[in-house]
């Protein structure tokens, strides 16, 4: 797979999460088991704007090349990493529900992703 490819796939899943964190905010946290309060739901909010955010930044990265695009790869990379631990936690200690496996698998594979552009894909 090229790397524009896979950060469109990238984009356009963190733009829908971002999306329906944002707009169906209720509907996301219950599916995920998270409580609908008015604090939980601000959360869930802000998280859709930092998917959106993520969304936008890869989308717009997808055609840069080179050491341009390093860091993007790099931060991304980080991030997707994290976020696998996070939601592995949230997922094995009952925080979230079943479908926090869905959050991990997402995660996980990102990471895979950005690992192998980062430290084994030929350069170009």
């Amino acid at each position: 797979m090229k790397l524009r490819t896979f950060l469109m796939i990238v984009a356009v899943v963190a733009l829908l999460y971002g999306l329906g964190l944002l707009l169906l905010t209720t509907f996301m946290a219950t599916t995920y088991g998270f409580g609908t309060s008015a604090s939980e739901i601000l959360l869930g909010r802000f998280f859709g704007v930092a998917m959106l955010t993520l969304g936008l930044i890869t989308w717009l990265a997808k055609d840069l090349t080179g050491a341009s695009i390093k860091p993007i790869i790099l931060g991304t990379l980080i991030g997707d990493a994290v976020g696998a631990v996070v939601a592995l936690m949230g997922t094995l200690s009952g925080v979230m529900s079943a479908v926090g496996w869905s959050a991990f698998g997402i995660y996980l594979v990102f990471t895979l992703g950005f690992a192998y552009f980062q430290f084994m894909a030929p350069s170009k």
